[in-house]
């Protein structure tokens, strides 16, 4: 696939999923598959948005190797080819990476959503080197992904140089270094995803998607802040996008000071809608009693079809 063809596909609100997990902490494929079939059936469809796969939210860094690759087989075979799947790698070395990425594509990954070798302490040009050796050695997209907690910034001058790369097809970007706006000078030749609450403003810019905890959850929510985007109907999208973030953020700041791990509400989200993921690995926790009455009533509160808890 060429530049423009994968651009086409990794579009609108981005699915973080979660990884269901069996009470041994096991990945739980059948589970897997059968979420990943009613994310198609609900509209995360090609050109209409993206199934990314085993990135943090999706407990991606705690999984095996073997594992990873497991998952994404098991999800884009049950996705049919209706679906863009993208996965979720990073922290490794550029060898380990190529070698991830390889067997990405030849299990049918459209694209990868890569975090430089944060570790190694990579310099600006050895940052362009290694997206640089990736782009090379794959036929498939990369999106480039730094973020404030990961001490590793990518400046505008090393985004401008990777023009050149043909296969890095998207930024996701929550403006770790300059301005918001900044990334945006790009937008004719990346796919900018932003990654905050920031999806109208990233689409007046000329984004084109943006990351969400919710489209998985519940798909025409987000579907639709996308659908008035796309038609510039700005202000009743930011207005719907208000209405659940703002109670979300509560939830996620209640849970987040007692536990941590990016998927536990990602977990009880899924759970609270009737769709099970099982628990988090450990060390991370899961939400208690008191914060699933919490989070169901804010759901029931957005008129979202919550199954009853009894």
């Amino acid at each position: 696939m060429n530049r423009e063809d994968i651009r086409k596909l990794i579009v609108g609100p981005i699915a973080t999923v979660p990884t269901p997990m069996d009470d041994d902490f096991e990945i739980d494929h059948g589970r897997m598959a059968e979420l990943t079939k009613w994310w198609v059936d609900n509209g995360l469809v090609k050109g209409k948005s993206v199934i990314k796969v085993a990135a943090a939210m999706g407990e991606g860094p705690m999984l095996r190797d073997h594992e990873l690759y497991a998952l994404l087989r098991t999800t884009v075979q049950a996705a049919d080819d209706k679906a863009a799947i993208v996965l979720g790698l990073g922290y490794k070395d550029t060898k380990r990476i190529i070698d991830d990425a390889k067997r990405a594509q030849d299990l049918g990954a459209i694209g990868l959503q890569v975090v430089p070798p944060i570790f190694n302490l990579p310099k600006q040009n050895e940052i362009l080197q290694f997206y640089s050796d990736l782009s090379d050695a794959i036929d498939i997209g990369i999106m480039v992904y730094v973020t404030k907690g990961m001490h590793t910034p990518i400046y505008m001058d090393t985004y401008r140089k990777m023009a050149d790369l043909e296969n890095i097809v998207a930024i996701k970007w929550g403006a770790v270094v300059g301005e918001y706006e900044d990334i945006y000078e790009l937008a004719d030749i990346f796919n900018i995803i932003d990654n905050g609450h920031g999806a109208v403003d990233c689409h007046k810019l000329g984004g084109k998607g943006y990351i969400n905890h919710t489209v998985d959850i519940h798909p025409p929510h987000d579907l639709r802040v996308w659908e008035l985007c796309e038609n510039k109907q700005y202000e009743e999208a930011q207005a719907l996008l208000d209405s659940v973030n703002g109670p979300l953020d509560k939830v996620y700041e209640k849970v987040g000071a007692r536990t941590g791990g990016q998927s536990v509400v990602k977990k009880g989200l899924t759970s609270a809608m009737g769709r099970s993921c099982g628990p988090s690995r450990p060390p991370s926790g899961n939400m208690n009693e008191e914060e699933m009455d919490l989070l169901r009533e804010v759901l029931t509160g957005f008129g979202w079809p919550v199954p009853s808890s009894t």
